[in-house]
C-alpha cells in the first residue's frame, strides 16, 4: 500500500501536520479537500464520506477528537486499509503526546514529525507499533498540564466503587519521564461496546448486534505478565443455532458469535477456565474483539408518534424511557428526525421542569434535533414537537418522515454482560502492588426507531 501525502487539519482548516512523501499531488490538496468537506452538498447528504475524488486524487479522512486525518493518493488502493492506517497514525501520536488536540501538536510539531518520518517512509507504512518505534523516535514530549484540558462530564464516568479513577489518567503518554522522577505503576482497561439496535413502528426489536472491544493501557514498568479473567460461563459461536434462536439466551451466559485477539495474548488456560495472559505491548491495544447478536435488552425504549393536526399541521411525539438501572447515568444523548420535505416550522414543547435539553429544526435539512445532557436510569422524557407545513400533504405522513435515530454513551455499563472478574499482575516483590482501573462504556453505533 502505498500514499503520497499526510496532513493533519483543523475544524477551521488550518494545516497542523503536512508530509508530502512522492510529490504526485499538487500542493493545493489541504485546500481543495477542506473546502469539499466543507461545502459537500452530493447525493442529498450534509457530510463528505471518508473516501472521495477530486481531479483524479483520492482522498481518505478519518475525524478523531475534532481534528482531520487525511491522506491523498493517485494509485488504487484499499480503502479500509488506508482509514485503518489513519486511525492507527493517530493512536501513536496519542500514546506519546498522552492527548490529542492541537495545541498538543503545535507543541510537539518536532516528535510528531519524527513519529511520521518512521511510520511512513516514502509513502510505504513500516510500522505502526508504538512498541517498535520506541527504538528509533527519542524526542521527549512536551506535556500538556491537566488543567489545559477539558474535563470529561460527568464525572460518574471514573467512579469505580470507593476508589475514583483520576480525570487525566488516560492521557498520560507512555514515554513521557515524570518530572518527579517516580512513575506511578497502574494499568487501565476499557471494555467498550457499541450497540445497533432497529426498532419497527409498533416497537419491537427488528436486529440488534454488539460490536466490543476490550481496550489496555499499561503504566506498567518492566512489562509484567497479565492475567484477565472473563466470565466463566463464555460461550464463543452459537453450535449451529440460528441467531434468532433465543430460546435459552436467559440461561446459557453470554454468548458471542465470535472474537480475535491481540497477537501478544496467549490462550494456553482459555478454554478451561476463560483467561487471557499476556505481556503488553506499550501504548493503547485492543486485547481482544467481539460480536454479539445474542437477544439482549436495549438501554433505551423510543417511542414516536406524527399525526395530523389540521390543515398544514402535524404534530410529533418523541418519548424515551431509559431501561437501565437508576444508579447508572447516560450523558450526550442526541435524537435526530427528518420530517417532510414542505416542512416551513417546528415549534417545541418540553415536559415542565425539564433541564438540560435542547431542542432545534434544522430548516436546510428539514431535521429535528433534540439534545440532552444527561439520562438517568428508569427515568422518561417526552419532546412534543407543532409541525406547520408550506403546502398540503397527502397521503400517509409516516413514510414521509422518520425514522427516529439516537445518539448516547452510558458509562460503567454495558449490555453484553461480558465482565473482567479479575486482573492479576505478576508480582516483582511483595510490596508490589500497582493501581488497576477497569471502566465500562456503552455507545450507540446504530440506533434507529421506525414510524
Amino acid at each position: 500500500m502505498m500514499i503520497s501525502q499526510f496532513f493533519v487539519l483543523s475544524q477551521r482548516g488550518d494545516n497542523i501536520v503536512f508530509r508530502d512523501y512522492r510529490t504526485e499531488v499538487p500542493k493545493g490538496s489541504t485546500e481543495t479537500f477542506f473546502r469539499k468537506v466543507k461545502f459537500w452538498k452530493e447525493d442529498g447528504n450534509a457530510e463528505a464520506p471518508p473516501i472521495f475524488n477530486v481531479d483524479g486524487v483520492n482522498y481518505f479522512h478519518v475525524k478523531v477528537v475534532g481534528l482531520y486525518f487525511v491522506a491523498t493518493t493517485r494509485v488504487n488502493v484499499s480503502p479500509s486499509l488506508v482509514l485503518e492506517l489513519l486511525q492507527r497514525i493517530a493512536r501513536v501520536i496519542k500514546d506519546y503526546l498522552g492527548v490529542l488536540n492541537e495545541d498538543s501538536f503545535r507543541k510537539n510539531f518536532v516528535l510528531v514529525y519524527e513519529l511520521l518520518d518512521e511510520v511512513i517512509d516514502f509513502g510505504y507504512v513500516q510500522t505502526t507499533s508504538t512498541e517498535v518505534l520506541k527504538s528509533y523516535v527519542f524526542n521527549e514530549p512536551i506535556l500538556i498540564a491537566p488543567a489545559r484540558l477539558q474535563p470529561i462530564d460527568p464525572a460518574a464516568i471514573f467512579n469505580q466503587g470507593a476508589k475514583r479513577m483520576p480525570g487525566t489518567a488516560v492521557t498520560k503518554s507512555v514515554v513521557a519521564n515524570d518530572p518527579s522522577g517516580r512513575r506511578r505503576e497502574e494499568i487501565f482497561v476499557d471494555i467498550i461496546e457499541k450497540i445497533s439496535v432497529t426498532f419497527s413502528s409498533s416497537g419491537y426489536i427488528l436486529t440488534s448486534e454488539i460490536d466490543g472491544t476490550i481496550q489496555m493501557k499499561s503504566y506498567l514498568s518492566g512489562n509484567p505478565e497479565i492475567r484477565i479473567a472473563l466470565n466463566e460461563d463464555l460461550n464463543i459461536g452459537r453450535g449451529g443455532r440460528s441467531v434468532y434462536d433465543y430460546r435459552s439466551s436467559s440461561g446459557s451466559g453470554v454468548i458471542l458469535d465470535d472474537c480475535n485477539f491481540h497477537e501478544s495474548v496467549r490462550l494456553d488456560s482459555f478454554d478451561s477456565d476463560r483467561t487471557l495472559s499476556l505481556v503488553p505491548p506499550d501504548g493503547e491495544f485492543p486485547v481482544m474483539n467481539y460480536r454479539m447478536t445474542q437477544e439482549f435488552k436495549p438501554p433505551f425504549h423510543v417511542n414516536t408518534l406524527i399525526e395530523e393536526a389540521g390543515r398544514l399541521k402535524a404534530e410529533v411525539i418523541i418519548k424515551i424511557r431509559a431501561e437501565f438501572p437508576s444508579d447508572i447515568i447516560a450523558n450526550t444523548i442526541a435524537v435526530q428526525m427528518p420530517l417532510p420535505n414542505y416542512t416551513s416550522r417546528a415549534s417545541f414543547e418540553l415536559e415542565p421542569g425539564a433541564t438540560g435539553q435542547k431542542t432545534d429544526f434544522k430548516e436546510t435539512s428539514k431535521m429535528l434535533e433534540w439534545s440532552l445532557k444527561k439520562i438517568v436510569g428508569g427515568a422518561e422524557h417526552t419532546l412534543r414537537a407543532k409541525l406547520t407545513f408550506s403546502q398540503e400533504f397527502h397521503g400517509n405522513l409516516t413514510k414521509e418522515a422518520g425514522p427516529v435515530s439516537m445518539t448516547f454513551t452510558i458509562p460503567m455499563y454495558n449490555v453484553s454482560k461480558l465482565q473482567v472478574k479479575y486482573l492479576q499482575i505478576a508480582k516483582k516483590s511483595s510490596s508490589y502492588n500497582p493501581y488497576r482501573w477497569v471502566r465500562y462504556v456503552t455507545q450507540a453505533n446504530s440506533y434507529v426507531a421506525r414510524i
